[in-house]
């Protein structure tokens, strides 16, 4: 393990750079995860300590959103149920699996991810009208719960599907659809926490020193508007997440 005075140095800003990026659009844990793994931590531990600062991050960036104004509710509470219960399944699997096959799971999403992140497949259906009643939103909490499974196992880059799914699907802006997609991790990072913690997977002393981080980058990132023009956050997290997909395949 490395110093603790390291650690602390290096967990505060990466978890303000993946607090504000999960909080934007995604990808947060691609940064998180790998470092906490580069720290000494096994796979299942470094998982389940990541969960407390994206629990926190979202409370804190939903309570950003809620100051200016916006808000999906109730829509986002039955999608967070929803995947709420497929998070404690997914959460299982993550601790069941060994460390060289979870590296090996989190490179290929990670390349997954950059691929998504090139094609830029999100977009903002303004010409559809809101669909969250109905058949649509019965479909909504069927995807979601499969979601949440995905979401308790690694979360990697689940924002970047929900902001594929809610504004073609539901006809949500991808402002309200950034809000709902927070809300969502929220609520199911409970269900992870609760098993992760149940299985004594976490180390509390960095899961808190990386919260300050995270929390710190969801307000600055809830209560700023960000321009469309973020070519300089894809640079970066292009080159950051390659090269920490080619460590953790080889190394």
């Amino acid at each position: 393990m490395m110093d603790f005075s390291i650690e602390y140095l290096l967990l505060i800003p990466i978890g303000f750079i993946a607090g504000f990026l999960n909080t934007i659009a995604g990808g947060g844990t691609l940064l998180t995860l790998p470092t906490l793994l580069f720290l000494g931590l096994p796979a299942p531990i470094a998982n389940g300590t990541n969960r407390i600062a994206i629990l926190i991050q979202t409370f804190t960036a939903v309570r950003g959103f809620k100051s200016k104004g916006v808000s999906t509710y109730p829509f986002s509470l039955y999608l967070g149920i929803s995947a709420f219960f497929g998070s404690l399944l997914g959460a299982k699997l993550a601790i069941n699996i060994t460390g060289e096959l979870f590296n090996k799971i989190l490179a290929i999403i990670m390349v997954m991810v950059l691929t998504t992140i090139l094609l830029n497949p999100i977009k903002n259906y303004t010409e559809l009208p809101e669909r969250t009643t109905g058949k649509y939103l019965y479909v909504s909490i069927f995807i979601f719960f499969f979601l949440g499974i995905y979401g308790g196992f690694i979360n990697a880059g689940i924002g970047f599907l929900m902001l594929v799914i809610l504004p073609y699907l539901n006809g949500l802006s991808l402002l309200k659809s950034n809000v709902t997609k927070v809300f969502v991790v929220a609520v199911y990072t409970i269900g992870a926490v609760l098993v992760f913690a149940f299985e004594d997977k976490i180390n509390y002393p960095l899961a808190l020193i990386l919260t300050l981080g995270n929390a710190s980058g969801a307000w600055v990132a809830s209560r700023w508007s960000v321009k469309k023009d973020d070519k300089v956050i894809k640079l970066f997290l292009i080159i950051t997440v390659s090269s920490l997909a080619i460590k953790l395949w080889f190394f």
